[in-house]
């Protein structure tokens, strides 16, 4: 009973004290934290009861989540109760890979859905030396559709969707000027229809009221070249601000196809690079933690602050090979 107390009390604590920083990192340490206590707790309590702690292992492995958490999962029955099903819209995307990948190895089930599903393979950031390679994962269900077709989103959630992230791309050359907007609207109806709430939707820096946290000549870029995508992406913020969903509208900075750094920064000035690893880890915890700090919210995150920021727009920031 003592040991139950101590951690049910000072894991509040710790998560009390992480909500006074802005750091996003620090938060997420504090989170999990409070959550392996509250399941160490009544294991250790059960175990003393029964008097046989002393001969009893736990079955456990250690992992890291975009390199910044280190936390224990329990093998077995705990891991399979806790498993989720998570949609990923957009899924051959490269961000939107990072999110298939990473939630795959936290033994997640994952149901993407996307125009061309050849193009959904292992990410470059998180893959290793497997990436580039397709997935073969059981707990990988992958749909051929268009997020426009509300009979192709209605296949996604034929099956028992926890959470779902919103990862889309493309030009409006290729895909339409309101592409984003309407596959998001079809999103958000079939998401209310299914008793679905929790929602990540990757935009942009400069989407919306973040304007002003854009370096320069991406201003200037958002007024001329890239105007069209971003008129789509205000309206598919607004048509998420309005659902009634528990969303969090994720606005990285610069976007990397480097490995997870860890360091996720939710900023209020103008923002740096950061990987699409990191953004991946951010969607995956906006949709699977129960008291996400962001929900509701529309943050802005690099892992590089600072006004020297230049945006990499080689062919290797978008995956391609450099000739």
């Amino acid at each position: 009973f003592f040991f139950f107390a101590f951690s049910e009390f000072s894991s509040k604590i710790l998560c009390d004290t992480a909500r006074i920083s802005r750091t996003y990192s620090i938060h997420k340490l504090a989170q999990i934290a409070y959550k392996s206590m509250r399941v160490l707790a009544p294991i250790f309590l059960a175990l003393s009861t029964a008097c046989v702690a002393s001969s009893f292992t736990l079955p456990s492995t250690s992992f890291i989540r975009g390199n910044s958490v280190t936390t224990t999962k329990f093998a077995s029955s705990s891991s399979a109760l806790c498993m989720k099903t998570i949609a990923v819209i957009g899924a051959s995307g490269l961000t939107a890979q990072e999110c298939v990948y990473q939630a795959l190895k936290d033994g997640d089930k994952v149901v993407g859905l996307t125009r061309n599903p050849s193009k959904l393979v292992i990410p470059k950031g998180s893959g290793g030396s497997k990436a580039d390679q397709p997935f073969d994962d059981p707990n990988l269900t992958c749909i051929a559709g268009s997020v426009t077709n509300p009979a192709d989103v209605a296949k996604v959630f034929e099956n028992d969707i926890d959470g779902v992230i919103i990862a889309l791309g493309g030009k409006t050359s290729d895909v339409g000027d309101t592409m984003l907007t309407d596959g998001t609207v079809n999103i958000i109806n079939a998401m209310k229809e299914k008793g679905v709430k929790r929602l990540a939707v990757v935009t942009s820096i400069g989407a919306g009221d973040s304007k002003d946290q854009a370096p320069f000549f991406f201003k200037i870029l958002m007024a001329t070249a890239m105007k069209k995508i971003f008129n789509d992406k205000n309206n598919q913020e607004k048509a998420v601000e309005a659902s009634g969903l528990d969303y969090c509208i994720v606005r990285p900075g610069g976007l990397t196809v480097d490995a997870p750094t860890g360091v996720i920064n939710v900023i209020d000035g103008e923002a740096g690079s950061i990987s699409r690893a990191d953004v991946a880890t951010f969607c995956l915890d906006a949709i699977t933690v129960d008291d996400f700090p962001y929900i509701g919210k529309t943050p802005c995150i690099s892992s590089v602050g600072g006004t020297s920021w230049v945006k990499d727009r080689s062919k290797a920031a978008r995956g391609e090979t450099e000739m």
